[in-house]
């Protein structure tokens, strides 16, 4: 079990929310500054500054037995250096994978002391890979991290096999990165019959159709001739966390509608 007196630090949003499923919530001290779920949990914690910034004097300040940090976007590395050079006791997610996903729970589970709790979130996981997949033609979609330029996951991402799982598959995970920008014509060329929009950092609530729409060298793609633009927060896609699986369920509602309006 974890000792009564046990501080956590955590850095990146899917970070806080897989402490806080181990349930670990009363132990975190800190959150950067993005993290947003559950909202009742971080909104009584120490801000410990932005994603990509993080102020190591508070974190210091904290005195953490431990800090989850991450090296899933670029930039974390510096955060990282900060927190290695502070001497700070840590642990680092990198996950492309699911399979990394539930690794990075059971390994927090053993470290933090939820053993049981994480055996069950990785059960959980390994549940939704293991059901049967659908059985129609895979439909190429389009998920967009950012509108301008568009920023899509490359072939070292989960959402590839979220994808997969949901009845799709990501057409641009021939380049083997994590993410990459496309253009109009590649998109066209890539026959996406559904775009979604899943811009990071960005509230589902402000997510625009239009701006998808609107794009001069996007007119020859399918989403866009068949209206089959769809918002999702990427909190359920870009967060790699327990709430993946829902992402997942998700994803598969907007396949099934694109392939209803074909």
């Amino acid at each position: 079990m974890a000792g009564t007196g046990m501080r956590i630090v955590t850095h990146t949003c899917s970070n806080t929310e897989i402490v806080c499923a181990l349930g670990l919530a009363d132990h975190i001290v800190g959150v950067d500054d993005h993290s947003d779920f559950p909202p009742e949990v971080v909104a009584t914690k120490t801000r410990i500054g932005p994603d990509l910034g993080i102020d190591i004097d508070r974190v210091i300040a904290l005195k953490p037995d431990w800090v989850i940090t991450s090296l899933t976007v670029p930039g974390h590395e510096r955060c990282l250096a900060q927190i290695k050079d502070a001497g700070l006791n840590h642990y680092v997610t990198q996950p492309t994978t699911l399979a990394d996903v539930t690794t990075d729970i059971q390994t927090l589970g053993e470290l933090l002391g939820r053993k049981k709790r994480a055996q069950e979130l990785a059960l959980a996981f390994e549940k939704r890979m293991n059901q049967t997949k659908p059985n129609h033609a895979p439909v190429p979609i389009g998920i967009e991290w950012w509108p301008k330029p568009v920023i899509v996951p490359g072939g070292k991402s989960w959402v590839n096999e979220m994808l997969e799982l949901a009845g799709g598959f990501n057409p641009f995970a021939q380049h083997k990165k994590e993410s990459v920008e496309i253009t109009g014509k590649e998109a066209a060329e890539a026959k996406l019959a559904a775009v979604v929009m899943s811009w990071c950092g960005v509230d589902e609530s402000k997510y625009r159709p239009h701006i998808v729409k609107r794009r001069a060298d996007w007119m020859d793609v399918p989403a866009i001739k068949n209206d089959q633009i769809h918002p999702l927060s990427e909190a359920w896609l870009g967060r790699p966390g327990p709430r993946l699986i829902e992402g997942i369920d998700r994803l598969t509602a907007i396949v099934n509608k694109t392939l209803a309006s074909e």
